[in-house]
């Protein structure tokens, strides 16, 4: 049950996240930040992933490992399809942050805003650079990965600004799909 709505509310995301330049070109063109008649953003690359913090609560949290490597591969492949990327980029790079975020867990506790925001800061930063090595590596033209550099560290800021967002619709998830006992057991955690 848990899995599953994890599923949903990072493809709901993973929806909003695909659509989410034309609603901050429209809400800067309405604020009267942009003139232009496009809804291009001002800041190329300032649109966050907001998948990346969901696969962070799932790793960080201790949950299965198996099953969430798959709801990490499913939102991957899904990525893969919707942003035009080569099948298995985000595939690959997903399940690698939530296997890294999951040997992290144990270490680190993403229980205030500022570490959330590190948290995302730091594994958005490493996907950035995972998704840069691996086009370089394997990408058909050496121009694509010069191209997209400049772009990585607005999208890192950005994903580390919403990451709070994000862990606190995690958290309510979390706690919606806890079983009797287990809402005994966690008492006044939640």
């Amino acid at each position: 049950m848990r899995n599953t709505a994890f599923f949903v509310a990072g493809v709901v995301l993973l929806l909003i996240q695909s659509n989410l330049f034309r609603l901050l070109g429209l809400f800067m063109r309405f604020i009267g930040m942009v003139q232009r008649s496009e809804t291009d953003l001002v800041v190329p690359g300032l649109v966050p992933s907001l998948v990346i913090p969901l696969i962070l609560f799932m790793g960080v949290q201790e949950y299965s490992l198996l099953r969430g490597a798959c709801v990490a591969f499913a939102l991957g492949y899904l990525t893969d399809l919707i942003g035009i990327a080569p099948i298995g980029l985000y595939t690959s790079t997903y399940v690698a942050l939530y296997i890294l975020a999951r040997a992290a867990g144990v270490r680190l506790a993403a229980q205030t805003t500022w570490m959330q925001m590190v948290l995302a800061l730091v594994f958005a930063l490493l996907h950035s650079v995972m998704v840069l090595v691996l086009l370089a590596i394997f990408g058909r033209d050496a121009w694509v990965p010069r191209t997209l550099y400049p772009l990585a560290i607005p999208h890192v800021l950005a994903t580390g600004l919403v990451a709070p967002l994000i862990f606190r619709i995690a958290q309510r998830i979390h706690a919606a799909t806890m079983s009797g006992s287990q809402k005994e057991a966690a008492g006044g955690r939640l």
